[in-house]
């Protein structure tokens, strides 16, 4: 696997809970594919994961995507994310994919999306996140 910032990342709580892992990824284009797992404890009344659940996954695919293309100097906060939700999700393994569309001086353009082990698209997103330099958010 090819080596990204996120080698020496220590992974927060969220991604822990979502069963965050890298999976590949191609940091001089902003692309990165991330696995998660499905619980059964995110699942609404009807046994699909709950949308919050999945919103939280693809904003946890976005975000990284910045931080691997900018080689662990750039942070991001979301500004603003409009979900599409496709098809309705069964626990189990979720894959995650992003792209940086477009890196500014203070904003970036993402776009992400979640499939099912059969391929099946789940959700896609768009977002605008604020960037941050990481030295200044780690002290």
């Amino acid at each position: 696997m090819v080596k990204t910032a996120l080698d020496n990342f220590p992974r927060p709580p969220c991604a822990e809970l979502l069963g965050w892992r890298l999976l590949d990824a191609r940091p001089e284009e902003g692309w990165i594919k991330l696995g998660f797992d499905g619980k059964p404890e995110f699942c609404n009344p009807a046994g699909f994961i709950q949308g919050g659940m999945l919103s939280a996954m693809l904003d946890d695919t976005m975000g990284p995507a910045v931080l691997v293309m900018s080689e662990g100097r750039l942070y991001t906060t979301t500004i603003s994310m409009t979900v599409n939700f496709l098809a309705p999700a069964k626990p189990g393994p979720i894959t995650g994919e992003a792209r940086v569309t477009q890196l500014g001086k203070t904003i970036a353009f993402v776009e992400a999306k979640l499939m099912a082990e059969d391929g099946t698209v789940l959700a896609t997103a768009s977002a605008s996140e604020r960037l941050l330099e990481a030295a200044r958010v780690v002290k």
